[in-house]
Order: C-alpha cells, then structure tokens, then sequence
C-alpha cells in the first residue's frame, strides 16, 4: 500500500495526457449530419476527466467549463480526436485542457473542431474535496499552458465576485 507522502508527490503534465478517439455516428449528428455540439461536450467532459482521473488518481468531478467555440463542423463518417492534460493544480481543483480534431481518413485531413479548458475538483466517496499533488511542467509548451491556467482562474475569481456582488 502507498503512504499518503507518495501519493502527493508532484507528477509531470505528461503523466495526465490522454487522447480518446470516437466515430462520428448517426445518433450524434443533427438532420444536417453534422455532430451535435452537446454530444462533443460531453466527450469533451469525458476526456478532460480522464486528464484529471489520471493525475489526481481519485474521483473528480467538473466543476466548470470555460468559454467553448466550434471551429469546424465534424459529419457523419469523421473520425474525433480529444486530447487532454493537466495544465495546473490549485489545492483541490485543476485545470485540464483539451483540445478536440476531427480526421478525415478517406481525404488525409485534420483540422482543429474546438477547445476548452474545464476545472475538475478531487472528491472522496463522501463527495469531500481532496488535496491533488502539484503538476510539474517539463516543456516550454506545458509552461506556457501552467501560467495561462493562473490567470484563467483569477478571471474566473473575479467574475464570480462579481456576479455575488451584483446578486446583492
């Protein structure tokens, strides 16, 4: 069994990165055969999760979703392509990043459908927010991404005070 001190230790980003592939079907398109943006948010929240799950190696759950655009359509037949990993960790929350392509393997393309970054927090059995190990970036890429996730959480911060105020 491994001591609470290992569990904390802090792990590299490349420990969370995941990358889940899924077919565009029937039953996610609209009339157009295009896919449904709830569908690819929910296989946004799945592989951010999975990013999360990995590093915290505990329950997570998403706790918010920033900003999300779609770029480019995906259809009926493309394959989509999600990659996700940590991008910092607070005390009980991360931020996780992921990136969503769509393939088209018949014609040799790809191109970038959306991206988001989705704040997940640890919680035990008893839904109690849990301490995660810090994340360590290796690259200049996963730095970049590391001080970006701080000054998305204090945007966030701020306008959630200011919702709070203005709810007064």
């Amino acid at each position: 069994m491994k001591r609470n001190d290992d569990l904390m230790m802090p792990r590299p980003v490349r420990d969370s990165q995941s990358e889940m592939a899924e077919i565009v079907l029937p039953n996610d398109a609209n009339p157009l055969g295009a896919l449904l943006g709830g569908r690819l948010m929910h296989w946004i929240d799945m592989a951010g999760a999975m990013a999360a799950h990995r590093h915290s190696r505990n329950y997570v759950v998403t706790a918010a979703i920033d900003h999300l655009d779609f770029v480019t359509p995906a259809h009926v037949g493309d394959l989509v392509i999600l990659r996700s990993s940590v991008n910092r960790v607070f005390h009980t929350s991360m931020e996780v990043g992921v990136k969503v392509f769509v393939e088209n393997y018949l014609v040799d393309t790809c191109q970038h459908v959306s991206s988001a970054y989705l704040t997940f927090v640890a919680i035990d059995a008893g839904n109690r927010h849990l301490q995660i190990p810090a994340v360590v970036p290796e690259t200049d890429e996963q730095r970049r991404r590391y001080e970006d996730a701080g000054r998305r959480r204090e945007t966030r911060r701020l306008e959630l005070e200011r919702r709070r105020t203005l709810k007064r």
